[in-house]
């Protein structure tokens, strides 16, 4: 988009477009951002706002190539990129490749439904992880096939995002049974729908799990879109979605060498009320302690949300192969287990994490057209 015309009105820098919408720049703001106040190779922001009048006089603006040339009663003179202008008009976010329109599912998706991705194009290819990346983003969900059969494969996969967060669990873990777990996934009983470590600060974001073995009796995975059960509780009980999104509840993991608590609400909204997150665990839900007033009225909608983890419209379950690795983000997607039998052959996962902020890092790097 280019300028048609450039207008000082009312100390308001207002531009004219080639498709004849107008916006309006405020002064203050295009001080704020002039290139002058960026260091040069960092592009971080040098300018000390306390160094410039809370309001700036702007005398003059004219058009110069693909820059406004702006004059300020103070005699400085900006050269702002007509581009950064355009990209960053006030109230409107700048485009961002992470944002992925997301895309809710319930069971009708099908586990033939959830995107598929082979792992030799993701590991040689920047288009084939774009690719993939781009659909977990959307569904919370995928699978790769074809994964290398040693337990580092998965990490390859995981690490051609970003580096891997580590937690008091490791930086990667097994899931497998075990004697003596300080966690129910290191046994065989089912496990019913959660999201991973939300006692934590900052839970993990997307999960890996390479499956090396499955063989068995039982062990099928189970999984639900979180956001859909959330926006479903919003549109039929809003009391209900209110508190999970406004009560802070104790989540608590501890074991001999560590003990991590938190408060925070199951459901986490963005400032524009969109869903951000879910904290949905109940094995490790520690005693709630809301006043009392509340607490009959936060059970009866926690167990709202609870219900909808064991509705079978919301369930996708599907049995890992060798050689499958399935990725999903833990903080919008639920995921659980049936119970398995060891004795009747060996189940074998190997897991790690990659946070958010690298997922959504990696996915802008890929993009070719970033400002």
């Amino acid at each position: 988009m280019t300028i048609s015309n450039l207008t000082v009105r009312d100390n308001m820098l207002v531009v004219t477009w080639t498709d004849e919408s107008c916006t309006q720049f405020p002064p203050i703001w295009l001080r704020d951002n002039c290139p002058s106040g960026l260091h040069p190779d960092t592009q971080e922001r040098l300018l000390d706002l306390l160094s410039v009048e809370e309001e700036p006089i702007l005398t003059a603006a004219n058009q110069d190539g693909d820059v406004a040339v702006l004059a300020y009663e103070d005699g400085h003179v900006s050269q702002m990129p007509i581009s950064l202008m355009n990209a960053h008009r006030p109230g409107q976010r700048a485009f961002d490749a992470a944002k992925q329109p997301e895309i809710f599912w319930r069971a009708d998706l099908g586990a033939e439904g959830i995107p598929r991705h082979a792992a030799t194009p993701i590991l040689a290819d920047d288009e084939a992880l774009q690719s993939w990346m781009q659909e977990t983003a959307k569904y919370g969900l995928a699978i790769v096939h074809d994964v290398e059969d040693h337990v580092g494969a998965g990490v390859e996969l995981a690490e051609r995002i970003g580096f891997l967060r580590k937690t008091n669990f490791g930086t990667t873990f097994e899931v497998i049974n075990k004697p003596d777990p300080n966690n129910l996934a290191y046994t065989s009983i089912a496990l019913p729908l959660h999201t991973d470590l939300p006692n934590q600060e900052v839970p993990p974001g997307y999960q890996f799990l390479h499956c090396l073995a499955n063989e068995a009796t039982g062990g099928g995975s189970i999984f639900a879109d979180g956001f859909a059960m959330a926006g479903d509780l919003r549109n039929e009980d809003p009391e209900a979605f209110r508190l999970l999104c406004e009560t802070p509840i104790p989540f608590r993991f501890h074991d001999k060498d560590a003990d991590i608590r938190v408060h925070h609400p199951v459901i986490d909204l963005a400032a524009d009320g969109s869903l951000r997150e879910i904290r949905y665990n109940a094995h490790i839900a520690a005693i709630f302690d809301m006043p009392a007033d509340i607490m009959p009225a936060f059970y009866k909608a926690y167990r709202a949300y609870m219900a909808k983890t064991r509705d079978p419209k919301y369930r996708l379950t599907l049995k890992l192969k060798a050689g499958e690795m399935v990725v999903f983000d833990n903080r919008r997607v639920l995921h659980g287990r049936e119970a398995f039998d060891p004795s009747t052959g060996f189940r074998h996962l190997h897991g790690c994490y990659v946070d958010r902020g690298e997922f959504f890092s990696r996915l802008r790097l890929l993009s070719p057209s970033q400002d």
